[in-house]
């Protein structure tokens, strides 16, 4: 595309995206908070905190600690912050962004105030909803790293414009769908790393696969239910990558940074030293209280995530709140 590329974001998933946007990019622009972090990753060609096996020509690369420079100079903005990061980061924004096009990598919800990332860039910001997109599918960052084959579907409102957006990571070992159902595949995104959450506790807790594969299969019940609540006019293909298969890779991969939040809780850490311990953010842990607060209005039956809720913030025993939702589920 004949258009300035820029990430926003240093973590492990906007490196991914950033190495694969760069083989269809001749240049890219790239917010990264820290300026200590811009000088080692100038000096070594590695981002310094993660995915440290990806090497970058950073000749390609124009690098900013300052996003209303990085937002100024480029026409389409890839957001990939975690979430409880999110809103302090685009609160900075001070630059128009009406024209610009938004593609959220988020993974969770604006904190706090349980919205969508769509939702709030087009409530703040202006930008029309058919210059919003989201990513989603089954795309863990270091296979990305590994250039193992990877599927993304690319959210948003224009089904046309979705499929021009996904040329941007198109690549030998990328392939993309287009999507229109936005808020559905949104939603998904956020709830997988609540299931993923609960299938490494129940592991701890020494449940089998057996009983796993069943929790999964609520799972999707689960999410399809809450989608079409809060879209009943979208058509949701629950059985696309975009949704079963981004829950399938989130609750049984070994890269799944909610699975092993999960498995510490059962193993009998309370939450914050589970969260001190880990070194990446746990986005199902905050998805769980946007999810549990937006429910308590809709009234979806998702005994799942109600459950989490209990154990994560109501501090519950887990061995008692996942025996009871044995009997809930089918």
């Amino acid at each position: 595309m004949d258009k300035r590329v820029a990430i926003l974001g240093s973590g492990s998933w906007a490196t991914a995206l950033a190495k694969i946007v760069m083989l269809n990019q001749e240049q890219i622009n790239w917010f990264i908070r820290k300026p200590a972090t811009i000088s080692e990753f100038q000096a070594t060609g590695k981002n310094p905190g993660y995915l440290t096996n990806a090497k970058f020509d950073t000749s390609r690369i124009t690098f900013s600690s300052d996003i209303n420079k990085i937002v100024a100079n480029s026409d389409i903005l890839i957001l990939a912050i975690p979430s409880p990061y999110v809103l302090q980061t685009l609160k900075k924004i001070r630059r128009s962004m009406t024209t610009k096009t938004v593609i959220s990598a988020v993974k969770g919800m604006i904190p706090d105030k349980n919205m969508l990332v769509t939702d709030y860039l087009h409530e703040h910001f202006d930008i029309p909803m058919n210059q919003l997109a989201i990513i989603a599918g089954p795309c863990h960052a270091e296979e990305i790293a590994l250039e193992r084959l990877s599927y993304l579907t690319i959210g948003c409102e224009d089904r046309e414009y979705a499929a021009q957006l996904g040329e941007l990571f198109e690549t030998d070992f990328v392939h993309t769908t287009a999507s229109t159902d936005v808020i559905g595949l949104e939603f998904s995104s956020v709830m997988k790393n609540i299931y993923a959450i609960a299938a490494g506790l129940c592991y701890s807790l020494r449940y089998g696969d057996n009983f796993v594969a069943v929790l999964i299969s609520n799972a999707i019940q689960e999410i399809q239910r809450f989608a079409t609540a809060m879209n009943p006019d979208e058509l949701h293909d629950i059985n696309s990558s975009g949704y079963l298969g981004d829950v399938l890779v989130t609750s049984y991969s070994k890269f799944s940074r909610n699975r092993q939040f999960g498995q510490m809780i059962g193993m009998g850490y309370s939450v914050k030293a589970a969260q001190m311990e880990m070194e990446m953010v746990a986005e199902g842990y905050y998805g769980t209280h946007a999810i549990h607060a937006i429910n308590e209005k809709a009234h979806v039956d998702i005994p799942i995530v109600e459950a989490i809720y209990d154990i994560l913030f109501k501090q519950m025993s887990p061995t008692i709140v996942i025996k009871e939702l044995t009997q809930k589920l089918h």
